[in-house]
Formats: structure tokens, C-alpha cells, sequence
């Protein structure tokens, strides 16, 4: 079976939940690299995986056959359904693969890269909205607004007006021309790249997704388990960090207080992770999208109030 995707942080994602004993989430199963290497070094863990691509969920139903019932994949945004598989499941540890695959970059019908003939990006492609919408329809200040946000453009203002200038633009290989005559050129990284970034979270709302499965686990707060998020740019590290920071506060009082009145034992488990594991040289090498991967992991307190 040719296998699209090299899932990222492979090793070390075995290594820290190699000791799961039942279920399992993986919210972003993509096409089952991290679910396959669990399955096979763990014959404890049960994985209930998820994802909005129909062509991803097929690809990994057919590659995780042989693990017959120790595999169950569902359909949806993660932040839909992992709420409703907390409700139901003693959750032992989850796994959130934040962003693209390969297959999906490497597509050019998918309409993430550079040269594409379509503006698409969408994750879920039964999904009416998609990315020709939001350059072709977006007001140049909704479309300075995202880029600011979501790509970090400090130009944002500029490359909004030119976009407006040359509408309608009908495909990814468009938009990259415009951007390349107004965006400067960073070293060998294509100045259309923050763009298109910018553009794909704001039709697939990213963002707004890690948030809410942040929500999701802050609220049924899975007794022992570990949680695992890998992040590919700042913007999503930096949800990841905060909200894991927050999560390991034993004092809740306002910062104004002059001492602690909410007798300091209010954390919801510890983060295990002090700095974030990242991509070893050799993996970089093999695959340089793993370049900026970062792997964040928190453990939720057990029914004893301590870790496991």
C-alpha cells in the first residue's frame, strides 16, 4: 500500500503514550500513520479516530483493517465529535495532529498549492465554503483583517488592496502572482506562504477548532489522561501553551490578590512537557515539513487528584 503522508514526530508520539491502556482518541487521523504505530506497539490501546477528509478516512479504513475492532473512525470536525466521545468513552489519551497533510498540500485539485488551477483549501470538501470565496468576496478590510491575524502580514493592508484590484481571481496560482509582486521573499520560503495560511484557517477555521477541543477536554476533564497536540506554526503553539499553563495552575485568584484564598489546589493535572518536542535532524532531513512541528503534552489529574 503507497503511503501519502509521513506523519511527523512519529517515535516520539509512540514513546509517550506506548503505556495507553484503552481508549484512545486520535482527532486528527489523517491518513493513519500515529493510529497504525500505536496499534502495533500497543495491543492495550483501542483508537477512535476522526476526520472531516472522506478521502483520508477511507485510506486509513483500509490500512487499519487488520486491527479489526481495536480501530472505530468517525466522521467530522475533531471539535464536533470528540465532546460526544468524552461523554461516552473512559478516554485515556488523545492525539491532535494540527494542520495539513501531505496528501492534501501535494493535490493540486485540493487547491493548497502555489500553482494550483483552483482556489479551494478545504479540509472537508463537502464543505460549501471555500477559499474563492473568501478572496473573491471578503471586503478588503475582513481580508486585512485575517491576513494580520492569521499570517502575520505586516503589509496585510497592501496585499488586501491589490488582491480587491485584481478580482475575480479564479485560482491558487493567481493569488500566489499577486502576492510575489507584493510581499517580500524570505530566504527559499515563497511569499505566498503566510497567505495561504492565513487564508486556509480562516475557510476551515482552525483556530476556532483547537479552541473549542480545549474547551471540550476542559470541561469533561478525562480522569489520567494524556493529551498530545502537535502545532506547525505560532499561532496554534501559542493556544497550546496558554491554555496547558492555565490548565497546571493550582491558584485561581485574581493576580490582584495580595495571597491565596482558593487554598491553591486547583490544577487540572500537570504539563509534561517543559519545553515542546521537536523534529530530530534526521527526521527533517527525510521530511522537512516536520521542520516546525511542535509537540506539546499535558495529563489530566486521575480520580485521586494526582497523576499517574
Amino acid at each position: 500500500m503507497q503511503i501519502p503522508h509521513i506523519p511527523v514526530l512519529l517515535d516520539e508520539v509512540v514513546e509517550n503514550f506506548k503505556e495507553i491502556d484503552g481508549y484512545f482518541i486520535d482527532a486528527t487521523l489523517g491518513y493513519g500513520g500515529h493510529s497504525e504505530a500505536l496499534l502495533e506497539a500497543n495491543k492495550n490501546i483501542k483508537i477512535l479516530g476522526i476526520d472531516q477528509d472522506e478521502e483520508a478516512r477511507e485510506f486509513s479504513r483500509k490500512r487499519l483493517e487488520e486491527f479489526g475492532d481495536r480501530i472505530k473512525i468517525y466522521r467530522g470536525r475533531y471539535s464536533e465529535v470528540v465532546p460526544k466521545l468524552l461523554e461516552k468513552f473512559p478516554i485515556k489519551g488523545l492525539l491532535a495532529d494540527i494542520g495539513v497533510s501531505s496528501l492534501q498540500l501535494d493535490k493540486a485539485e485540493r487547491g493548497f498549492r502555489f500553482d494550483s488551477d483552483v482556489l479551494d483549501m478545504r479540509m472537508d470538501r463537502t464543505n460549501p465554503f471555500t477559499a474563492y470565496d473568501v478572496v473573491n468576496n471578503y471586503s478588503q478590510e475582513q481580508l486585512k483583517e485575517i491576513f494580520y491575524k492569521y499570517g502575520e502580514i505586516r503589509n496585510a493592508a497592501k496585499i488586501a488592496q491589490e488582491i480587491i484590484k485584481n478580482r475575480p481571481i479564479k485560482s491558487a496560482k493567481e493569488l500566489a502572482a499577486i502576492a510575489s509582486r507584493v510581499l517580500p521573499k524570505k530566504g527559499k520560503i515563497h511569499p505566498a506562504t503566510t497567505l495561504f495560511q492565513a487564508i486556509r484557517i480562516e475557510v476551515n477555521q482552525e483556530l476556532i477548532e483547537l479552541e473549542k477541543l480545549l474547551d471540550a477536554l476542559e470541561l469533561y476533564k478525562p480522569k489520567g489522561a494524556k493529551i498530545g497536540i502537535i502545532t506547525f506554526h505560532s499561532l496554534e503553539d501559542r493556544i497550546v501553551k496558554q491554555r496547558f499553563k492555565e490548565w497546571a495552575k493550582k491558584c485561581i485568584c485574581p493576580p490582584q490578590s495580595m495571597r491565596c484564598e482558593c487554598e491553591g489546589d486547583h490544577q487540572l493535572g500537570m504539563i509534561l512537557t517543559k519545553k515542546p518536542i521537536v523534529a530530530t535532524q534526521e527526521e527533517i532531513a527525510q521530511n522537512p515539513r516536520s521542520r516546525s512541528a511542535k509537540l506539546r503534552i499535558f495529563q489530566f489529574r486521575d480520580d485521586n487528584g494526582t497523576q499517574r
